[in-house]
């Protein structure tokens, strides 16, 4: 049980959320009505003030939580409540582990945590990787449709460290997505300031182009380098974020013209592929995260098989990409001019 107050700090990973969503992500197990009282009585704060349920929180801010009794996860765990398929399933996807780390290779179709309406995440299905005395713990997300590599803390001093890593920029993040179109120039930078649409289009969790003093604005910026095209009909691209906004990449690309080929959300005036699978094209490929007196761990994840096969139908060459990282040293080396 925790009998203590804490104070969360939103950070860049978390993006801009509603209260309750920020909240339940952390205390999985406070009920929607529990939070709702707590709300109402004052109990939980942001910044120091009173809040409602809906109200969106932003990088920077701090919600004062009090003391939760009965969130903790009950005795026994809930591995014995996962069938044998999906402890299969999910140990399947595990890429690498030592003491501290779990890296699962996500599939592109699985929620990294439970909403409305989803059942079945990741987060469902960690008690099936417990070791120890801990369960293993998510330091960060994936959109449902993103496909890759997924970090896990197997105790509290880790998720302590891996947090800080994700807030900071030492820890370097490699994406790979097939587009429409070819980026030109054929490697650069995207800049600009993005903000969450208030839904007039429709859908409330898109972003779109924001201004620098517009209330909830964030600034955003992406490394790219085209690694491969197929005329000027579609293109790989290597993706370096350095900044980590909600839906930052595929923005980005929309943006330039060229979006993620099987992003409904983000789209351009581009003609669909045809005889290509209509799923999102976006891999988190590589993640480098620094360590105190040991190298650097360098985690990577080979593409689905969807990637796989839309490759071979354009003729992209997957072959002499080994290392994530390389492009972003010598980016022209890289252009197929």
């Amino acid at each position: 049980m925790s009998f203590d107050v804490q104070t969360l700090q939103v950070t860049e990973e978390d993006g801009e959320a509603r209260l309750d969503r920020f909240v339940r992500r952390r205390f999985p197990h406070v009920t929607q009505g529990q939070l709702e009282k707590l709300l109402r009585t004052g109990q939980i704060r942001v910044d120091g003030a009173r809040a409602k349920s809906h109200d969106r929180v932003l990088p920077g801010q701090v919600i004062r939580v009090p003391p939760l009794p009965n969130v903790e996860r009950p005795a026994p765990t809930g591995a014995g409540l996962i069938s044998a398929k999906d402890r299969e399933f999910i140990r399947g996807l595990v890429i690498y582990e030592d003491d501290d780390v779990i890296a699962l290779n996500k599939p592109s179709g699985l929620a990294v945590q439970g909403g409305t309406g989803t059942l079945r995440h990741v987060d469902g299905l960690l008690d099936a990787l417990q070791a120890g005395e801990h369960r293993p713990k998510l330091v960060h997300r994936l959109d449902r449709d993103t496909s890759g590599v997924l970090v896990l803390a197997k105790t509290p001093a880790a998720a302590a460290g891996l947090g800080a890593l994700f807030r900071s920029r030492e820890l370097e993040k490699i994406y790979w997505a097939v587009v429409l179109g070819v980026p030109h120039p054929l490697d650069g930078q995207i800049r600009g300031w993005m903000i969450k649409d208030d839904g007039t289009e429709g859908d409330r969790e898109k972003m779109r182009a924001g201004l620098q003093k517009e209330r909830g604005s964030v600034f955003a910026v992406t490394d790219y380098v085209v690694l491969d095209r197929c005329s000027d009909k579609a293109a790989w691209v290597a993706l370096k974020p350095q900044t980590g906004r909600t839906h930052q990449l595929r923005f980005h690309m929309a943006q330039m013209g060229t979006a993620i080929v099987g992003d409904r959300k983000y789209t351009c005036d581009r003609e669909p592929l045809g005889g290509i699978e209509v799923k999102l094209h976006l891999h988190a490929r590589a993640l480098r995260l620094p360590r105190r007196n040991k190298p650097p761990l360098v985690l990577q994840a080979p593409p689905p098989a969807h990637f796989k096969a839309s490759f071979d139908a354009l003729g992209l060459d997957m072959s002499g990409h080994k290392d994530s990282f390389a492009p972003f040293s010598m980016p022209s080396r890289w252009r197929k001019d």
